[in-house]
Parts: C-alpha cells; sequence; structure tokens
C-alpha cells in the first residue's frame, strides 16, 4: 500500500514539475513576467487575442451601444512628454490605464444582459485585462513606483469602440513601457516560440 501511495505521489509530483515547465514559458502566465518584457513575440501573441476579441464583439448580433455612456482612461501620448517620465511614473501611468478599463468592462457588464455574445467577449476581456495588470505589477515589485492614477479622457457607449481604445493603451503606452524596460530586465536572450493559438 505504502509502495502504491509512493508512486502515486511520485507521479503526481512529476505532473505538477510537467506543468510548470510547459506554463513557464507561455506568454501569458504571470510566472515569468520577464518573458513578455524581454520577448516582442510574446507580447504580440497577447495582442492578437485582443484583436481577435474585438473581430468577435464585431460579429455579436444586436447593437453593441450601451444604455448610459462609461468612463474610459486616456489612452494617446505624447512622445516628447514620455521620454522625460520616469519607469516609475510610466509604469503608474499604464497601470492606471489597465485599471481603468477593468472598471469599464465591469461597468458594461452590468449594463447588458447576461449569457449574449457581448457579455461573453466582455468577460474573456476583463481576463486578458487582469492577466496585463499581473504581469505590469511585476514593475511594481522591482521598482519604487507610486500608486496609478486613472485618468478619464472620453465617455463612450459602443462596445466597440471601447476595444478599439484598449488596444491603443497596449501598443501605444504598454509597448513604449516594454521597450524602456528591455535593458534593466532583460539579460540574456529570452526566446519565446511565436505560436500565437487563438
Amino acid at each position: 500500500m505504502e509502495t502504491r501511495q509512493s508512486s502515486l505521489l511520485c507521479a503526481h509530483v512529476g505532473l505538477l514539475l510537467l506543468i510548470g515547465l510547459i506554463s513557464f514559458h507561455l506568454p501569458e502566465v504571470q510566472g515569468a513576467p520577464t518573458d513578455f518584457w524581454c520577448n516582442s513575440g510574446a507580447r504580440k501573441c497577447m495582442l492578437k487575442k485582443i484583436e481577435n476579441l474585438r473581430k468577435d464583439m464585431a460579429n455579436c448580433m444586436g447593437s453593441d451601444t450601451l444604455p448610459s455612456p462609461i468612463q474610459l482612461p486616456c489612452v494617446w501620448i505624447h512622445a516628447a512628454q514620455w521620454a522625460t517620465k520616469t519607469v516609475q511614473k510610466k509604469s503608474a501611468e499604464v497601470m492606471g490605464g489597465l485599471q481603468g478599463f477593468y472598471d469599464a468592462v465591469q461597468k458594461a457588464i452590468i449594463q447588458i444582459p447576461s449569457s449574449t455574445c457581448h457579455t461573453s467577449v466582455l468577460g474573456e476581456l476583463k481576463h486578458r485585462i487582469t492577466t496585463y495588470k499581473n504581469i505590469v505589477s511585476y514593475v511594481y515589485e522591482q521598482n519604487d513606483t507610486p500608486q496609478p492614477v486613472i485618468q478619464h479622457c472620453s465617455n463612450e457607449t459602443s462596445l466597440n469602440t471601447m476595444l478599439e481604445q484598449y488596444e491603443k493603451l497596449l501598443r501605444g503606452k504598454l509597448e513604449r513601457l516594454a521597450i524602456d524596460l528591455r535593458f534593466s530586465m532583460c539579460k540574456g536572450d529570452h526566446i519565446i516560440p511565436n505560436n500565437c493559438n487563438s
């Protein structure tokens, strides 16, 4: 009996180690944030999933218009001003933007009927935003970063427009932050297969 239990325990431990080894190299796993910051291919894989969500939202039947507008955070970026900011301030700005979109998605979900195509896409978007927030929070552990401040720049009722604005945040401020961090966080090569499965 003890021999069988030991064998089962070893099998479970081996399986957990295998899962951990595989998941460490997935671009969305929170346990390896340096892979995200150091490999543009990993970021492109995650961004492709957001692009697909935007397409899914556009294909949903029925209106994508909310009964009342929701506030969206600022996504535009002024290159000259961005260059003068510290990494800490940039990180706080990106985190503030992510939190702003997370809050917007929460409010949008409340306004629309449950179990609809739009609700499903928003639920997946919420999950994706959480993943990005967890990755950016790693920077907080490495730097003395101020608390994020959410700056709202627009009110919107269109869910498709909200997704477009969110994608701009990822392509703009988040990508520029990754470029700023590559020299301080990336030591050696971080190779991730550029296999973007939707």
